[in-house]
């Protein structure tokens, strides 16, 4: 959507005082409960899709007047989605390590889709404003991260919620398919993943007398204590996907992963350990006090350093390969890439 030059100053102007009032009202409807990526050879617009047309997600319905070309991006999850549906981002907010440019795992859909994106604040802090002044004609994020913005944000643009981010990383594509008009381009990219992850799988089993191994995923964030990630997280899909089992007697949640302290070292045994470490000073010396205990010493499984950026951080199509790259690495097997 194009917004006015008259539109543009009332909202501007607006973010600087009292909010966006001023330039008229939209109530949502009630909320309802919600690195291979082959490129198709013209993206083109989903056979059923037409437009104006109306997308339902996390905070209501949005009506779309046009297949978007220019599109905000508030989270980073969503980022990666829209450039894997080969559309053009041209806004981000910064979180953690993705700071003032976007992150080099994002590759080709970034070199082609990505280049002219500009920050529009934090993650916890968008900056209206700069939101404004790249005329974006779609804004999309999740209601856990800006549910408070929703009104505002569907003032400048249609805006587009899912209710969360991480282990539905593949219905939010989808659903961004339906809003790009790209619906069967989402599907084809997560066929094209899941059969990569698949063929990886095989792989490794047969290297393995026909079976895979048990894995864990750890991260040290800043607590005193590691985070076992379990099958409900977005690393814990990826490995599912590709067809790690996870140890019988490990603890579950219904979290994404469970706190585990240092006199329970011994939980998260399995026989590959892959260890993400949010980068921090402060981090690297509760790692430092983990390794430095006995119990660490006595783990039997291998143990493997993985990007934090991508196997925490990513929450995409475009990270996920990232993560089928490094398995194809370490398990030195054919990355089975195509095209």
């Amino acid at each position: 959507m194009r917004v006015s030059r008259a539109l543009l100053a009332c909202l501007a102007g607006a973010v600087l005082s009292a909010g966006l009032s001023a330039c008229g009202s939209s109530t949502p409807q009630a909320a309802q409960p919600a690195s291979t990526t082959t490129e198709s050879p013209a993206s083109p617009v989903s056979p059923a899709a037409s437009y104006p047309r109306t997308v339902k997600h996390a905070m209501g319905e949005t009506t779309i007047p046009a297949q978007p070309k220019r599109v905000v991006a508030l989270d980073q999850s969503f980022v990666d989605a829209v450039l894997s549906l080969e559309t053009e981002v041209v806004g981000f907010t910064t979180y953690r390590a993705i700071d003032e440019k976007l992150p080099d795992y994002l590759g080709g859909a970034l070199q082609k889709y990505g280049t002219a994106a500009k920050a529009v604040g934090t993650l916890e802090a968008p900056s209206l404003e700069q939101v404004i002044a790249l005329k974006p004609d779609l804004i999309v994020s999740a209601k856990v991260r800006h549910e408070a913005l929703y009104d505002k944000l569907s003032k400048i643009a249609p805006t587009v919620f899912s209710e969360t981010t991480g282990a539905i990383w593949k219905d939010n594509l989808r659903l961004m398919g339906q809003a790009l008009g790209k619906e069967d381009l989402a599907d084809t990219k997560i066929k094209q993943y899941e059969d990569r992850a698949a063929a990886i799988g095989k792989a490794i089993g047969e290297k393995n007398d026909g079976k895979l191994p048990t894995v864990s995923v750890v991260r040290f964030a800043g607590e005193p204590t590691v985070r076992l990630y379990v099958e409900k997280s977005y690393s814990g899909v990826v490995l599912k996907d590709v067809g790690f089992p996870r140890p019988a007697d490990q603890p579950t949640s219904d979290e994404i992963a469970v706190n585990i302290s240092q006199e329970n070292i011994a939980q998260l045994d399995a026989d590959h350990i892959f260890v993400a470490v949010y980068p921090d000073p402060a981090v690297d010396e509760i790692k430092q006090k983990f390794e430095g205990n006995p119990l660490w010493g006595r783990l039997k499984g291998e143990k493997h350093e993985v990007p934090d950026l991508t196997w925490m951080s990513a929450v995409g199509l475009l990270g996920a390969d990232a993560m089928l790259d490094d398995l194809a690495t370490t398990f030195k097997v054919d990355p089975a890439t195509t095209g």
